[in-house]
């Protein structure tokens, strides 16, 4: 999957929590969002406020379906409350191979785009 791929993917399913998402899809779309942020930082003070707002609903989406795709529930995102350390183990979680074949929220092959 490539970054507009990844971009077009997690803004058509903005409030799909369920399913998969694999580590490309994640990873593209968060260099997407950092980028237009800091760029949008440099330009105005103020868009980096306005792009928060646009992406949260598709960022937190692909973040659950990332979990998914790894095995791990959803609410494994709850763990980035811990100061530090939980910010550490979900960059972990994150960085983690696909699960192969079926798992409860789907297959590897609905991963395709």
């Amino acid at each position: 999957m490539n970054l507009q791929q990844a971009v077009t993917t997690c803004f058509r399913k903005y409030v799909d929590f369920s399913g998969r998402a694999s580590r490309s899809e994640y990873w593209w779309f968060l260099l997407a969002y950092l980028t237009v942020a800091v760029v949008g930082q440099l330009v105005n003070r103020y868009i980096p406020v306005v792009v928060i707002l646009v992406v949260l609903l598709p960022l937190i989406a692909v973040t659950l379906r990332r979990l998914h795709d790894i095995g791990k529930s959803g609410w494994m995102i709850l763990i980035g409350l811990i100061p530090i350390v939980g910010m550490l183990v979900l960059i972990y979680l994150y960085v983690q191979p696909s699960q192969p074949g079926v798992n409860r929220w789907g297959s590897l092959d609905a991963l395709a785009p």
